[in-house]
């Protein structure tokens, strides 16, 4: 069983573990963005869309078929060989439901009218304990059960992450599929009684008494992302319900003798701890507690710090709290950004030793996920839900490697994207892996003000770094070119060549623009091997660059831009006849 000591999270042999995973989002809880279904929202009107032309056991099936494939064995295998060492489970407080428990629930979300009907036949079945109990048949524990074994095959720790907790438990419908936003914290029932907050310790009360002894589990996350627990929404302000709940949740898994480490998340979305601190927590159980931060659009410098102490997602505050606290942190979610950040977090989070887990494992149409899932159409039609369960399979995902490299690699140098084989066609969008500086050069690559939106890549295809690649028509191309280029602006690409030639550079392009462009191509870093101006409103065109004699071996081909507007789909070494 994983415990802590001080700042560290040891193994039961008192070694250090730093966790370093990736959260498997989208899989138990829907999330509207990940599925590229956002004027939904949310799951539950995912679900209430589909309940307009099918009927309920219709429904229930297609999302028992999604969860069995959604993530399966594979993708943990996936995992496991990509280096990381760790799961997070984010789950829906509904699949601890029986069939007919959340039947009831279905008629809440299809008609708002139904929503206290719903909270009274909670508080009778919690009465009755008639909730969360029946360990063999709840598809809950047996999703749980399934993703343990995976992982204790791949030697992977999970960490068990009620993301949708009963009521919902902040003001985001689509973080936490809530009915009515803050039930957790507001609804009472006919009896007085703040009933979602009963039913979430008497869920970690049966979790736990499933899971106590199992050394699999890494931690347990006890609420995901709190948010809108503000004095505008009437609750404190101060985060005391929150306080008052880790307290219970923390007393009722101790009660049971298990000894897991509790992750608390701060308000909002997991970062402030106002009264949340050890000192502030009502309960005699201190030990083995680790602290959460969900790192998302802030910056990297790790000199940087908010003027709260107790608002930890900056790396310097969140090492500060770690020191003065004298507990363990970890950055239970972080990603939505391009591979520049990616590296730079990675990098400055795994030399202070803190562990970190990335959003999120696949996505449709994915740019920031390690796998994409092809577009499937609409979820809301049958030819749209069957295209889902098939293209989300492991094996009809696509792997982004450059996602994977910035996280696995972040401080690599440079290589190739693939293949480039001089003489031949290099593909403008297939430039090399690697760092901002090293690899390419690229005027806004990272985006770190939350309020910003402004997308890091323009073209949103292809790849997750700040180069600006859109999908082209262009017959010639490869589906892909390099766009918004502005001056200054480059472009390296790895090349081997397999034995001593001379080749014409010739360059595919247009210029959209309203003045000129110009473009060089240089060799190696310092030779320039021609400049080609790319006449304003122009469409493809392939125009010479210049001749070049090229070594055997190993060189790099730099696409520079001195004047801005040309899109780019690809350069190409054509071998001269004789002598250049």
């Amino acid at each position: 069983m994983l415990h802590t000591k001080g700042t560290a999270l040891l193994d039961a042999q008192n070694q250090p573990v730093v966790l370093r995973g990736i959260n498997v989002g989208g899989w138990l809880l829907q999330e509207s963005y990940i599925l590229r279904t956002d004027s939904l929202n949310s799951q539950w009107r995912i679900q209430q869309g589909m309940l307009r032309t099918m009927p309920e056991a219709e429904m229930e099936d297609f999302y028992r078929r999604y969860r069995a494939g959604f993530v399966t064995k594979a993708d943990i295998d996936f995992i496991a060989r990509q280096g990381f060492n760790c799961v997070r489970l984010p789950l829906h407080y509904d699949l601890f439901l029986t069939a007919a428990q959340r039947r009831v629930r279905t008629r809440a979300l299809q008609n708002p009218r139904h929503v206290e009907a719903y909270v009274q036949a909670l508080s009778t079945w919690y009465d009755q304990n008639q909730l969360f109990t029946d360990a063999v048949n709840l598809e809950g524990f047996r999703l749980i059960d399934d993703v343990l074994r995976w992982c204790a095959a791949n030697r992977l720790y999970v960490v068990l992450d009620l993301h949708a907790a009963p009521g919902g438990q902040g003001a985001d419908r689509n973080i936490s599929d809530c009915l009515v936003p803050l039930d957790l914290w507001k609804r009472r029932d006919a009896k007085g009684r703040l009933l979602y907050q009963d039913l979430t310790v008497r869920l970690w009360q049966q979790l736990s008494a499933r899971y106590r002894n199992d050394a699999r589990v890494a931690l347990y996350d006890f609420i995901n992302e709190p948010n809108g627990m503000t004095t505008a929404n009437g609750l404190a302000g101060d985060n005391s319900e929150l306080s008052e709940l880790y307290s219970r949740l923390i007393d009722v898994v101790r009660a049971q003798n298990d000894q897991h480490v509790v992750l608390l998340e701060g308000n909002g979305y997991g970062n402030e701890y106002t009264n949340l601190t050890p000192d502030k927590l009502r309960t005699a159980h201190k030990g083995n507690i680790m602290y959460n931060a969900h790192r998302y659009w802030c910056t990297n410098d790790a000199a940087a710090s908010d003027t709260n102490p107790l608002q930890i997602n900056l790396l310097h505050n969140l090492v500060a709290f770690r020191d003065q606290w004298q507990v363990p942190v970890w950055v239970g979610e972080t990603g939505e950004n391009s591979n520049e950040w990616f590296a730079a977090a990675v990098q400055e989070l795994n030399q202070q030793n803190i562990g970190w887990c990335h959003w999120t494992l696949k996505r449709v149409d994915g740019r920031t996920s390690l796998l994409s899932v092809p577009r499937y159409g609409s979820v809301l039609t049958p030819a749209g839900r069957a295209a889902l369960l098939r293209n989300s399979a492991f094996g009809n995902c696509t792997i982004n490697t450059d996602v994977v490299a910035a996280l696995t690699r972040p401080t690599a140098a440079p290589a190739a994207f693939g293949p480039h084989v001089v003489p031949g066609t290099i593909q403008a969008a297939d430039y090399d892996l690697g760092r901002l500086g090293q690899a390419y050069s690229d005027t806004y690559a990272t985006r770190t003000d939350f309020r910003n939106h402004t997308p890091h890549n323009s073209g949103n295809a292809y790849r997750n770094d700040g180069v600006d690649i859109e999908a082209v028509t262009d017959d010639a191309s490869s589906g892909f070119a390099v766009s918004h280029m502005e001056a200054g602006e480059w472009l390296n690409y790895t090349v081997t060549v397999p034995q001593t030639t001379a080749c014409a550079v010739q360059i595919r392009t247009r210029n959209p623009a309203a003045t000129t462009a110009q473009l060089l191509i240089k060799l190696n870093g310092q030779q320039s091997i021609g400049t080609t101006a790319v006449p304003s409103g122009s469409g493809w065109q392939t125009l010479p660059v210049g001749n070049v004699q090229l070594s055997a071996g190993t060189h790099t081909v730099q696409l520079y831009v001195q004047q801005p507007g040309a899109v780019v789909s690809w350069l190409q070494f054509v071998p001269l006849a004789g002598p250049r």
